[in-house]
């Protein structure tokens, strides 16, 4: 019999550590769930625990990442196909059709609720339609997201902690990321014309605004449950489709001094979070941002540059999870709404053991970390650090 090696049983542990805990905080909340009774449920001592954690509110975040992450597989079947009147649920069903008001039995549809795959508002196997509307996909994007809201025993402690001082900056800079993620996928399925001198057109406010109607539900959902329907935050996603806030890219100002780097690059295996499959390496833009500089991306995405963002932090294994988890929260239903040709042409890692940065020359990173290169062929052709350093590499094309 093969030896299992040290990683692996580290692995192993930290595996069922997840599990246990998932199952605490389900029955008890984040509150209440007690850190000895996860080692006692899979026979660790709580030194083992905190050994893959390093405290309750870290494997909290790291329990809603995996179960995010894992709500939205990819290639999974989409929720709903848009009808000809270009609207994935509005006046397509009943208000009988309303989430309940008692959650299910965990794994189990709700009542009321399509199961995934026989959905009574249309669905097609192979996804939506090449010829959905921005009103369907919005739907449906926000279809995606509300399902979970009628068993979400899990989530129902996060907002506290969100408010954390320590969590709400890079939090907010999370959400920021989430709303061009949104943004590039609406732009690229309905384009807009460019604003005062060719200025790019963008969707990232007209996203920003979903997104916070949906984080608002789910946020209701948790603290006043039965109060608010799902389903009518899902047709009033339906109608944001038709506004127009003028929402234009202005330039940044010039960035820090670019220098030659010429050096081969062996990146570690990763995981594009945008797409939920191995990180396909392309030349470009690749930019190590700290949680708190992650709306910088834009200004390289804004150039038309190929872009890879690799998320980085100070305090990895608590950050880490929550960067997993809200940037899950969004691509998952983005992959169930929109189709492929129209998903966001960035890609996002989430840099937790620190191994992608330092194979970029960054061995210390903290949450103000700004260092964008230029890939070609393999290859670390140029280097730009701190403030607008995005757009400083982005701009040498």
């Amino acid at each position: 019999m093969a030896r299992v090696s040290r990683a692996e049983t580290q692995e192993r542990n930290r595996a069922k550590v997840l599990a246990a805990a998932r199952e605490e905080f389900a029955e008890r909340g984040f509150r209440d769930a007690k850190v000895d009774a996860i080692a006692e449920r899979v026979g660790l001592t709580r030194g083992a625990v905190y050994s893959n954690f390093p405290g309750k509110r870290a494997l909290y975040f790291a329990v809603l990442a995996d179960a995010a992450e894992h709500a939205f597989p990819p290639g999974a079947v989409p929720y709903a196909d848009p009808g000809p009147d270009g609207g994935a649920f509005a006046h397509r069903t009943s208000p009988s059709s309303h989430l309940p008001h008692n959650p299910p039995a965990p794994g189990l549809p709700a009542p009321g609720l399509p199961a995934m795959g026989r959905s009574s508002v249309g669905l097609a196997a192979g996804g939506p339609r090449a010829g959905v509307g921005l009103q369907a996909a919005l739907g449906a994007f926000a279809l995606a997201w509300v399902r979970p809201l009628a068993d979400d025993r899990l989530g129902r402690d996060l907002t506290p902690e969100l408010l954390a001082e320590d969590v709400r900056r890079p939090y907010a800079q999370l959400l920021k990321l989430d709303a061009l993620l949104l943004s590039l996928a609406l732009e690229r399925l309905r384009p807009t014309a460019p604003g005062p001198g060719g200025a790019p057109a963008r969707r990232v406010r007209q996203a920003g605004i979903v997104l916070g109607a949906l984080h608002g539900a789910n946020q209701v959902a948790a603290t006043a449950p039965g109060f608010l329907q799902p389903y009518d935050v899902v047709v009033a996603c339906e109608r944001l489709a038709g506004l127009d806030l003028e929402d234009w890219w202005s330039t940044p100002p010039s960035g820090p001094p670019i220098r030659p780097v010429e050096e081969p690059w062996n990146p570690p295996p990763a995981i594009d979070l945008v797409r939920g499959e191995p990180l396909a390496h392309r030349d470009g833009v690749v930019a190590v941002l700290g949680l708190n500089r992650l709306a910088a991306v834009e200004e390289a995405v804004r150039r038309g540059e190929p872009t890879t963002v690799v998320l980085a932090t100070s305090t990895p294994h608590e950050l880490g999870p929550l960067a997993r988890l809200v940037v899950a929260q969004v691509c998952g239903p983005l992959r169930q709404a929109f189709p492929v040709g129209t998903w966001p042409d960035l890609r996002v890692v989430c840099d937790e053991s620190g191994e992608f940065a330092k194979s970029l020359g960054v061995p210390a990173v903290s949450d103000e970390t700004e260092t964008a290169l230029r890939v070609r062929n393999g290859r670390l052709l140029l280097r730009a650090d701190g403030f607008a350093a995005c757009h400083a590499i982005a701009a040498s094309a």
